[in-house]
């Protein structure tokens, strides 16, 4: 009987569309809830109060004075709770469902800042039903403050907005409805972001969409996702994923490389040593520096080899921002097609109250449906250029 051949083997047995879709989603939402009870402090602060590293789930950081401890309050934060990176991920998502093609900045004036404004929806760290606007950080609110009350041009409206990861945080679902495209998710990421972010902001939003839509592609691996986003990273980003990856690379255990990843990191980042009291300097446009999740969630992606469980606590125990690096790291080891412990995600979707699976049935069912149109535009324009004298498709 004659055999397969590996090469047909490997890619029947690689995961599929959706699951590299639900990994990413489904990933970001549990890594974003593991980081968020730590948040803002540093790795040996995070060891001091817990005992040792996080190695899972936890509760509040205050324990029960959640509601009024400083500088928390009133957000219940720990206990499996979502932050505002996967409400705005999911509120992303809810955008592709409606328009159902490619989005830029007029979707998020249109869509996205009105479901915000308009539509209450649980919220697990208020633990009540309200308005996601209510939830945001003001580098969030600033969408509808320039975009719903300024009606200035969105693809402007970033200018002016600290500069930071609030973009950034939620564009996975551009790297998945271009998936295995990298140069278009870098693409399609910056003009969305252009209604939220300038500079190193939106520059981190388009290439974590590239980063995501690299690992999608079959064969991926934390290096070759690493390549992808350096060939189109742009100035302090690209030199800060260069040096945090060439670190990264020499570590197989976040407990080692917990350290030298935010001294390879700290002469990019702008916020400053103290994370809770950002320098002068802090979060200003700048060709020379980057945010500092990206490189960071991209450097524990190197150390665990592409595993998700290794990824993210690398991501939480590092502290500082660990609920955006945990949701970065998380969806790309959940790209790649690492599994997302079955515990953790249970205890997530049930302690936020959220279906964290449905968000990614409806990215598949969008994304596939984006695809075909983009072939029959792509044969539209071959066509046509055939009309004019250029060269054939030889395909």
């Amino acid at each position: 009987m004659p055999q397969e051949p590996e090469e047909e083997r490997g890619r029947r047995s690689s995961p599929g569309l959706d699951e590299r879709i639900t990994g990413a989603l489904v990933g970001a939402a549990v890594g974003d809830a593991l980081g968020g009870p730590v948040e803002g402090y540093s790795p040996d602060q995070i060891s001091e109060r817990h005992g040792g590293r996080v190695h899972g789930i936890v509760g509040p950081w205050h324990g029960d004075a959640w509601r009024t401890a400083r500088p928390l309050a009133p957000y219940h934060k720990g206990d499996g709770h979502v932050t505002d990176d996967t409400l705005m991920t999911h509120a992303l998502i809810r955008v592709y469902a409606r328009v159902r093609d490619h989005l830029d900045a007029y979707a998020v004036a249109d869509h996205l800042v009105p479901d915000l404004m308009t539509n209450p929806r649980w919220i697990p760290e208020l633990e009540t039903e309200t308005l996601p606007l209510h939830r945001l950080f003001l580098a969030e609110k600033w969408l509808v403050a320039r975009l719903a009350y300024g009606h200035v041009d969105p693809r402007e409206a970033g200018v002016g907005n600290i500069v930071n990861c609030g973009a950034a945080m939620y564009m996975a679902p551009v790297g998945l409805v271009n998936a295995a495209n990298p140069a278009a998710a870098y693409a399609e990421a910056l003009d969305v972001a252009g209604a939220h972010q300038s500079s190193y902001g939106r520059e981190a939003a388009g290439v974590l969409a590239a980063a995501v839509a690299a690992a999608t592609a079959p064969g991926a691996t934390p290096d070759s996702v690493v390549t992808a986003c350096l060939s189109l990273a742009k100035d302090g980003t690209r030199e800060a994923i260069e040096k945090v990856c060439e670190v990264a690379a020499g570590h197989r255990d976040f407990e080692s490389a917990l350290r030298p990843l935010r001294a390879a990191v700290a002469p990019y980042d702008t916020v400053g040593p103290d994370y809770r009291a950002p320098s002068l300097g802090a979060r200003r446009p700048s060709r020379l520096h980057a945010i500092e999740e990206l490189p960071v969630a991209l450097g524990m992606l190197l150390v665990s080899g592409g595993d998700y469980r290794h990824a993210v606590l690398g991501a939480v125990n590092y502290g500082r921002d660990c609920d955006s690096i945990a949701t970065m790291a998380g969806a790309l080891a959940g790209a790649l097609g690492s599994p997302v412990p079955e515990d953790w995600a249970k205890t997530v979707a049930e302690a936020s109250r959220l279906d964290l699976w449905e968000p990614a049935r409806t990215l598949a069912e969008v994304t596939r449906e984006v695809f075909q149109q983009d072939v029959r535009r792509r044969r539209a324009h071959e066509r046509a250029f055939a009309d004019l004298g250029g060269a054939a498709c030889s395909d």
